[in-house]
């Protein structure tokens, strides 16, 4: 680490000018949360692993911001070397490099590494002290990179429509009109799920995450993938070019976009050809000819000269190709409209989720026996303590690694199963009060029957993405666990079961999940709730249900998902998490207050909440009464998905509670 930070402080006073700072974000150059080995080149100069967080590197300090999910793992994995910024508590990264670097300072940034908003937000704080953002022709990081892992050539697939609801004609219409509307030409699209959404493709590119690195450029009249040919199937190259979508290298974007600026990429694609355009152009009549939409000479058409950017998920380098006066800054048409499922998503989703749920619940099966066998536990009906206390033999110890690779076992042997959706959150005890913990197989925790067992994981299935946590205690949880369980279960119950006007965004509807926790004076760190994709990422917006001020900018619409998931964590003790995928829907209210309409949740995900967990006299009637309800649908809806022992210890799991 000493070495990487020196190598890369000498690279900083070669360059030209001298950098006084470096800024290492830990996206790709498509503004990912989540990137491929060879772009974690914040990992790799800091040795922190968490998704989200940014390095400066200064000649004499080294800084490291992340969010409170990662506050925990930030401080046992950076070196003497760094300092963790907690976001939030500490000054913002612009903020401290403004007040504390020198005036007239250079900050070099990899401009394919950083969104347009950033770049501009920094650039208006560096202003007051004539500091300079500066654009490096080459990634610092990847000069001092000695083992950076190659590339990967991962087939592009197609996804096929009976997955998908949405032909990519369709897409391309709607994007078309949105286009006309905002009086722009042409679109870049640099987030990857939305890349693949709109030409319904998939792909490997992204550990857990079904995308394939490529951008996209649409206009008016033409359509573009930038990727790595050698990815690209007959099959896709066929499926691409009966949407009129033309396939270019990877690297081209840089080039196109500039194209893209002075109104040239449509000739480059027409001088390449299509048949049916020449065509239809040739059946026009001559009056058509000198028409362009709606009878417009073609002259006013050129008012339409705008060119589409999302300032959030567009890199910098790209826009710096295009003219600034010219740019629509704004957020990408394509982020409600993939967060807005269609019927045939929705259904796919559904499904999705009872399969995994069913694998939810082999795994607590299987794992109910082993702690029982191995330490003597228990288990997840009955309290009371080990009676072995040793540790298991190496041969039969389970540890918080073993444990989720059998849950991935079983998720495997499900219909359309592709892969995990995100690394599984499997932690004990202290571990568990590590929000984003990732266990790994050399250092991970072995299961101990007395402490909490919290779990998070997700599937990636053809016909959706799925994400649920439960927490559970195979021994006699303490009267404090207990009381902190029934508070995130009370918080969990009342945002699933609230019912809101439309028009409504999550920032209003997330202390509904945070007031019975608030009453003894508890919280969480993070988010309640998150958009989920359609075999996509499963962290998807523009929507979310936090805190946050972003959760403001969007309301929740009908068709939209979301994840329903309070915790709280004892720092050195345990965590507590539960989460549900809820689906947004029009709710049937006996009144309809300013003819707004009004909208509710339906829970899509299905495993039982463990009631030994739960302290009865700390819920309400109306609570119990959903709990019960909620029980009885998990038993029937799973119970094809189970042979007769699962039957039995779900039917257990699930019997009708009362005070």
């Amino acid at each position: 680490m000493e070495d990487t930070l020196s190598a890369l402080r000498s690279l900083m006073s070669s360059h030209s000018p001298p950098l006084h700072a470096l800024v290492v974000p830990s996206e790709d150059y498509h503004q990912s949360e989540y990137v491929s080995a060879r772009d974690k080149r914040r990992e790799f100069v800091s040795g922190f692993s968490g998704s989200a967080g940014l390095a400066l590197i200064t000649m004499k300090e080294a800084l490291l911001w992340t969010d409170g999910r990662y506050f925990l793992q930030a401080e046992q994995q950076l070196s003497d070397q760094w300092k963790l910024m907690r976001i939030g508590e500490d000054p913002a990264v612009d903020v401290w490099m403004a007040d504390n670097l020198p005036k007239d300072a250079s900050i070099g940034v990899d401009p394919w590494c950083i969104s347009v908003d950033t770049a501009q937000r920094w650039e208006r704080a560096f202003a007051e002290k004539h500091q300079k953002l500066v654009q490096t022709t080459k990634n610092l990081v990847d000069e001092v990179w000695t083992k950076r892992p190659p590339e990967k050539i991962n087939a592009v697939i197609v996804h096929p429509l009976e997955f998908a609801g949405r032909s990519v004609a369709d897409k391309l219409q709607d994007l078309r009109k949105r286009l006309a509307q905002e009086q722009a030409r042409g679109i870049i699209f640099t987030a990857l799920d939305e890349v693949a959404w709109l030409y319904n493709i998939r792909g490997s590119d992204v550990a857990y995450c079904p995308v394939v690195h490529a951008f996209a450029i649409v206009t008016t009249n033409s359509a573009f993938l930038y990727v790595n040919k050698e990815k690209v199937s007959v099959e896709v190259k066929t499926h691409l070019e009966e949407n009129a979508i033309e396939i270019r290298d990877y690297t081209a974007v840089s080039s196109d976009a500039a194209l893209l600026a002075t109104d040239e990429l449509d000739a480059l694609s027409s001088a390449k050809g299509s048949l049916a355009a020449v065509t239809k152009e040739a059946e026009k009549s001559p009056n058509e000819l000198n028409k362009g939409v709606n009878g417009k000479h073609r002259a006013e058409e050129h008012s339409n000269d705008l060119v589409w950017v999302d300032p959030g998920t567009c890199c910098y380098a790209l826009y710096s190709k295009l003219n600034s006066e010219t740019v629509l800054l704004q957020q990408s048409p394509l982020a409600l409209a993939k967060a807005l499922k269609n019927p045939v998503e929705l259904d796919g989703l559904r499904k999705a989720h009872v399969r995994d749920g069913a694998a939810v619940v082999q795994y607590l099966v299987w794992l109910d026996k082993k702690m029982q066998e191995i330490y003597g536990a228990s288990g997840y009906f009955l309290e009371g303590n080990s009676t072995k206390k040793e540790k298991g033999s190496e041969s039969f110890k389970l540890t918080e690694v073993t444990a989720s690779d059998k849950l991935e076992g079983f998720r495997a042997s499900k219909e359309h199963f592709r892969g995990l959706s995100f690394p599984t959150i499997s932690s004990v005890g202290p571990n568990a009060a590590i929000i984003h913990y990732s266990p790994q197989a050399e250092t991970c925790a072995e299961l101990d029957p007395d402490k909490i067992y919290l779990c998070d994981s997700g599937a990636q299935y053809l016909d959706g993405t799925t994400d649920i946590t439960r927490t559970v205690h195979f021994g006699k949880p303490s009267a404090h666990e207990k009381a902190c369980y029934t508070a995130v279960l009370k918080g969990h119950i009342a945002l699933g079961n609230a019912r809101f006007p439309n028009g409504t965004n999550g920032h209003a509807l997330d202390i509904l999940a945070r007031v019975p926790l608030w009453k003894d004076g508890l919280d969480y760190r993070h988010g309640t709730g998150h958009g989920i994709g359609s075999y996509l990422n499963v962290h998807e917006g523009p929507h979310l249900i936090s805190f946050r001020p972003q959760a403001r900018n969007v309301p929740l619409q009908s068709s939209m998902t979301v994840t329903d998931e309070p915790g709280y964590y004892e720092d050195g003790n345990f965590g507590i998490r539960l989460e549900n995928v809820l689906v947004v829907n029009e709710a049937d209210t006996k009144f309809n207050f300013g003819d707004k309409g009004y909208l509710s949740f339906e829970h899509i995900t299905w495993a039982p909440y463990q009631t030994k967990l739960i302290d009865l006299n700390l819920l309400m009637p109306d609570e119990i009464s959903w709990l019960n309800s909620y029980h009885s649908k998990c038993r029937d809806i799973l119970a094809p998905y189970l042979d007769e022992a699962e039957n039995a210890w779900l039917q257990k799991a699930t019997e009708p509670v009362a005070v």
